[in-house]
């Protein structure tokens, strides 16, 4: 069948159902974005391609279905390459297409040209270089096979100059595989452990929400009485209001999942790769169960054992393998100490919920004294735990949040709960700052009839600020956006606070912004709150105007300057004076 290149690459786009596409427009692409119309494909233009890249995970994230980042060859592609990463540490399918410079000048240093191909080389799951025009089709065929197959982004790479070939070719077929259900002998192993334990404990990850497994993981802990604990940022991976529902592990988290998980004598992890954030020690409680069997279960074999020892490995999806667990078990499973865990998991529960109810302030470290400085400088303004709890009073029960990187974004990470999956979006593991706006845009794109609301620090959203340019335009969803405005880079002043003896370099922001007043002349509604009904009732208003006006509102939120808990007290260290640093050795430039 005769067709032109872009033709053939729109025509497996459509197999594949393809249907949005984000990036900044650009002479490379334009012989596909051209057809984009007549396919049925919108495409989304930010304002800057990070952006572009980190709405379509949004989109992916909150839809489960599969978008694609494209832009010009050389500089519009290398902005690409912080959504990308982000994308693989999500488990995000996307599709990552990057027009090439040309065949016939590539290597004479040419317009807008860069080795595309090593520089993904390690942020994509799969990767192929189109090496003939008549091959186009097959290699999207596979790229977009191989990032579906492994749940994350994977690039094309097209040269510019195999666009407007005419070839004669068949489509390629899409061939799917079934996903592995475990190894018989570790699904009755782990199955034997979870019908003796006593203090069973469920750890849900991603991999649960990815493949739709909480209704059987819910099965599962129902049968067995197990608490269920999630992973940093996954608070969506088990219903809020499930009273086997302990919370999130890992950084400002719940302090009754560490609890509980703590005198666990089995965990069954599943469908997460047991990361480093989701097991650090919080609260001082270095939770983690140290005589535990661990019974860890994933997708991808290589995620297995990876960063705590197994008893058992089991490869398969998250929903086949927790099915197959509730068949397997002994039909006295669960029974073993029943009663006394559900009391224990009860009280547990109660007694984090009025303590993190009660709590307004952060404390300081022993020998510093930060917080208590800043609230003593600035009384009459909120805490961010005020700021939150206010938050949570407006927040439907049916909204996708995102949220940004940073202390105080982090300091909200135990509030939020869910009551179905795909509701949270965090930057996950690669931790960009820039995240919670645009990833709210495309998540709204992908949910029009849900509402959507954003949160992020002064800092992070300094990053992405410029996608207010975009999001006022016509053909754009409305969305809420939270902005915590406390005027400091405030991660990096609480480990400046502990181990640097307050010496700030680079923490301080120019108290001279209103974020509320730049959304105003962009056509947008923006409003600044400083008390805690004002901003709940202002979240309210916003909300309601998103969905019944589509209206997008920015909230500026006046917070006092108390910082959270340091990202990584493991990873840090008071520094110490060897040879000393003085200000005369500095030698004047010839």
């Amino acid at each position: 069948m005769k067709m032109t290149t872009e033709e053939a690459f729109v025509k497996i786009l459509q197999v594949h159902g393809i249907q949005h596409a984000f990036g900044i427009i650009g002479s490379a692409m334009m012989p596909i974005s051209d057809l984009f119309p007549l396919a049925g494909i919108k495409f989304w233009d930010a304002a800057h391609e990070c952006n572009a890249g980190m709405m379509s995970d949004g989109y992916t994230r909150a839809s489960g279905k599969m978008s694609m980042m494209i832009a010009q060859n050389g500089p519009g592609i290398t902005n690409f390459v912080t959504p990308v990463k982000t994308a693989y540490w999500n488990h995000t399918p996307l599709l990552l297409v990057t027009p090439q410079a040309a065949n016939k000048t590539m290597g004479q240093g040419g317009f807008q040209e860069v080795e595309q191909m090593a520089l993904f080389k390690d942020m994509v799951a799969y990767q192929e270089e189109v090496r003939d025009p008549s091959r186009i089709a097959e290699v999207l065929n596979r790229v977009i096979m191989q990032s579906k197959r492994a749940s994350a982004p994977a690039q094309i790479n097209v040269p510019r100059d195999y666009w407007t070939q005419v070839i004669d070719i068949e489509l390629p077929a899409v061939v799917d595989f079934e996903l592995p259900s475990g190894g018989e002998e570790a699904i009755n192993k782990a199955a034997d452990l979870l019908s003796n334990a006593k203090n069973p404990v469920i750890l849900n990850g991603a991999g649960v929400v990815i493949g739709d497994a909480i209704p059987a993981s819910m099965r599962l802990a129902e049968r067995l009485d197990a608490p269920v604990c999630c992973g940093y940022q996954h608070n969506d991976a088990f219903p809020g209001s499930h009273p086997l529902f302990a919370g999130p592990l890992g950084y400002n988290g719940s302090k009754a999942a560490m609890e509980l998980i703590s005198q666990a004598d089995v965990v069954l992890a599943l469908g997460t790769r047991l990361n480093p954030f989701s097991t650090l020690p919080g609260y001082g409680i270095d939770y983690w169960p140290k005589n535990a069997s661990i019974i860890q279960v994933d997708i991808n074999a290589d995620r297995i054992g990876l960063t705590k020892p197994v008893t058992i490995g089991i490869i398969g999806d998250a929903k086949k393998v927790a099915s197959s667990l509730l068949e397997k078990l002994d039909s006295k499973a669960g029974d073993n100490g029943r009663q006394e865990r559900r009391t224990v998991i009860s009280k547990t529960k109660s007694v984090w919920a009025q303590e993190l109810t009660s709590m307004d302030h952060e404390d300081d470290d022993p020998g510093t004294s930060w917080n208590e400085r800043a609230r003593g400088r600035e009384p009459e303004k909120m805490s961010p735990r005020m700021a939150w709890r206010a938050i949570q009073s407006a927040l439907p029960v049916d909204a996708i949040i995102s949220s940004d990187i940073g202390n105080n974004c982090a300091i909200g990470n135990a509030y939020p709960t869910f009551e179905d999956g795909r509701k949270y979006l965090a930057p996950g593991l690669f931790g960009p700052c820039g995240y919670g706006f645009p990833s709210i845009c495309g998540a709204k794109i992908a949910c029009p009839n849900v509402p959507v609301v954003g949160f992020a620090g002064d800092g992070a959203f300094g990053i992405s600020m410029n996608e207010m340019v975009s999001c006022g335009r016509d053909d754009w969803p409305g969305i809420t956006m939270v902005i915590f405005r406390n005027y400091q880079w405030g991660a990096e002043k609480r480990n400046t606070t502990l181990w640097y003896e307050d010496n700030f370099v680079g923490t301080e922001l120019d108290t001279g912004v209103s974020y509320a007043k730049i959304a105003e002349s962009c056509g947008l509604v923006g409003v600044q709150v400083a008390d805690m009904d004002s901003l709940t009732d202002t979240l309210h208003a916003a909300v309601k105007a998103q969905m019944d006006e589509n209206k997008t509102t920015f909230i500026e939120v006046i917070l006092n300057q108390e910082l959270g808990e340091p990202f990584r007290r493991d990873a840090m260290k008071k520094p110490v004076s060897v040879a000393g640093i003085n200000p005369s050795d500095m030698q004047n430039q010839a």
